[in-house]
């Protein structure tokens, strides 16, 4: 049946409340509200229709479906599946409900000492899946003038040397001087291409200085420090992980007296009782 019919036919299946029947199959109704949020006013008569009678003929379809398992399913299957929804309607109201009294005495910002303590008190649950590095480096056209000066400035890293740096920094084709910032190896990898697995050595290897060359220039690295696969993480690397944890747990623990304080209220107001 061609969907504008339905459409504008449809008065015929009104009901008392006014809701406009546009399929029936069996006991189950598909009102006209519930196909207004699949179009809009962009949309032509032609992609309207299509969309409709696509969207009648998917549903009809689910319902004679249901009708069917429900006349051919056995009664203990079918209790399951009701025992399921009603379990699963529970779940989504009273976790939308704690959700939303939580989130209003949820405090989303931890203290820094609380975090440290945290991490202090369980160091040895934080162990790196891979390699860290500080570093810093410099990405120079090949030839450069200054290349020699450059090296020695990154090296010795004194006051002076990261002002002269600054001075040259107009030259350099990239760079990165901040060195008090842990880094994966494979974003070490992925930022200077210059590099390859035959590398790895003397990247893992503390107060060491590299220079590699590609077609694009030259890389001057100097690595600071390192922490290999299996060590203790550092706190700035692991603080957002343990950020997730006592934000989770303060969570928790509200939720544990919403739950308290909801039935002892009830008791109190005669609303729930105990019969022996």
């Amino acid at each position: 049946m061609p969907a504008f019919f339905l459409l504008a036919g449809c008065s015929y299946f009104e009901k008392e409340e006014d809701r406009k029947i546009l399929v029936r199959v069996n006991e189950s109704y598909l009102y006209e509200e519930d196909i207004n949020a699949l179009i809009n006013e962009n949309t032509s008569k032609t992609d309207s229709a299509i969309i409709v009678s696509n969207y009648i003929t998917r549903w009809a379809t689910q319902q004679l479906l249901i009708d069917r398992a429900q006349l051919n399913l056995p009664e203990s299957q079918q209790r399951e599946f009701r025992d399921l929804i009603e379990n699963y309607k529970n779940e989504l109201y009273t976790s939308a409900y704690k959700d939303a009294v939580v989130s209003r005495k949820l405090d989303s910002t931890i203290p820094m000492e609380e975090m440290k303590g945290y991490f202090e008190e369980n160091k040895g649950n934080f162990k790196l899946t891979e390699d860290l590095l500080k570093l810093r480096y410099v990405n120079l056209l090949e030839g450069n003038t200054n290349l020699k000066e450059v090296k020695s400035y990154l090296t010795r890293y004194k006051r002076k040397d990261k002002q002269e740096l600054n001075k040259l920094s107009l030259q350099f084709k990239s760079y990165a001087l901040n060195d008090s910032v842990w880094v994966k190896l494979k974003t070490v990898y992925d930022k200077i291409p210059a590099l390859t697995a035959d590398h790895r050595e003397e990247l893992l290897n503390k107060s060491n200085f590299l220079q590699v060359e590609d077609s694009l220039g030259v890389y001057l690295i100097y690595v600071k420090d390192v922490l290999e696969r299996g060590e203790d993480a550092p706190f700035e690397y692991a603080k957002p992980t343990i950020e997730k944890i006592l934000l989770n747990k303060q969570k928790l623990d509200l939720i544990k007296e919403l739950e308290k304080d909801i039935t002892k209220d009830a008791i109190k107001n005669e609303q729930f009782e105990i019969y022996n």
